[in-house]
């Protein structure tokens, strides 16, 4: 026999000695169980400090937190899942509210009216997205900043601080609730839901992970390709109209840099990223996104709680994205090693 025929057999790849259950954690399982393990830990901490994280207070804080948040990286992981981005959704937001709240004008008869055209013009920015991304070859980072800068000089130069009138009718979106849980928030998972079949039951849908895989391919494939990313991008500035909306209801008025100073544009990328869907494209979606929104959401109302300083606040935010991210690369590489 020779020693080739006496050699031992190679060792199994290590991802065949773990435990099926840990082969079988996706993002989206992976990000919710994080979540668990985050109200664990954070009701403990709000404990120790003398307080209470989920009385009914704490829920109701986390889940209008993560209304606005929530309804902005919807639209966000539209984008994201084509291998795109938007950059532009933070000032859209403010511009929005205030379209919104100036054509309200405290009327009640003037609601509809105002929040179709409010959504008419997000809808028309996020066109104009898409095709200079589509037409004119823009980078999407470049197109999007743009588009915000454009609208950050509008507002910079109309505006001085809020402005309109929402009716105290209106303001119910923003404050009612069924027991715990705002009708703001049952809107938001409900477009979530929507969202969710879109992207999962319909050819639109299919279409928007085949360009995100690989935009190449897909268009050799049939699908048009342009259509579908245009269609993303106003899809995902129609959400964001719809956060300026709810923001409006909330605030009374319409405000211009809403938006901005919360940090929606990179909070929006932030969730989604954190809920697994691959800034490349082609893989993740919204149940995830979801999860990802209310860790965000939760790691506030603990750091609020505590007392914690701002500075502090995005340091941990930071590390949690960038723990995330890795981890999920890890899974990627070892499963290509498979």
């Amino acid at each position: 026999m020779t020693a080739l025929a006496q050699r031992p057999a190679a060792p199994k790849p290590p991802e065949h000695d773990r435990p099926k259950w840990t082969q079988k954690l996706t993002p989206v399982v992976s990000v919710y169980l994080a979540l668990v393990v985050l109200l664990i830990v954070g009701s403990v901490l709000v404990a120790v400090d003398g307080g209470m994280l989920l009385d009914q207070g704490g829920i109701l804080n986390i889940l209008t937190r993560s209304t606005t948040l929530g309804l902005v990286a919807i639209g966000q992981t539209l984008v994201i899942l084509t291998g795109k981005l938007d950059l532009s959704v933070a000032y859209l937001i403010g511009l929005c509210s205030l379209i919104a709240a100036e054509t309200m004008a405290g009327d009640p008869g003037n609601i509809v009216f105002a929040v179709a055209l409010t959504l008419a013009v997000a809808a028309v920015v996020g066109l104009v997205n898409g095709l200079v991304i589509t037409r004119l070859k823009v980078n999407a980072f470049i197109a999007t900043l743009g588009t915000a800068l454009i609208i950050r000089g509008y507002l910079e130069n109309g505006y001085e601080g809020p402005a309109g009138e929402v009716p105290r009718a209106f303001q119910h979106l923003g404050y009612d609730r069924i027991g715990p849980i705002p009708i703001s928030t049952l809107l938001m998972l409900a477009l979530a839901g929507l969202a969710w079949w879109y992207l999962g039951r319909t050819r639109g849908g299919y279409h928007i992970y085949a360009v995100g895989g690989d935009e190449d391919v897909a268009r050799l494939s049939g699908v048009r390709t342009n259509r579908t990313i245009v269609k993303a991008h106003v899809l995902c500035s129609v959400a964001a109209g719809l956060a300026g909306i709810f923001l409006a209801s909330r605030l009374g008025s319409g405000a211009p840099y809403v938006g901005t100073d919360a940090g929606y544009d990179l909070e929006s990328i932030a969730a989604v990223v954190l809920g697994g869907t691959l800034l490349a494209g082609g893989r993740g979606g919204v149940a995830g996104t979801i999860g990802g929104v209310l860790i965000l959401a939760t790691l506030d109302t603990v750091f609020d709680d505590l007392g914690v300083t701002p500075f502090f606040k995005d340091v941990v935010r930071g590390v949690v994205l960038i723990v995330a991210v890795a981890l999920y690369a890890r899974r990627q590489v070892s499963r290509r090693g498979k």
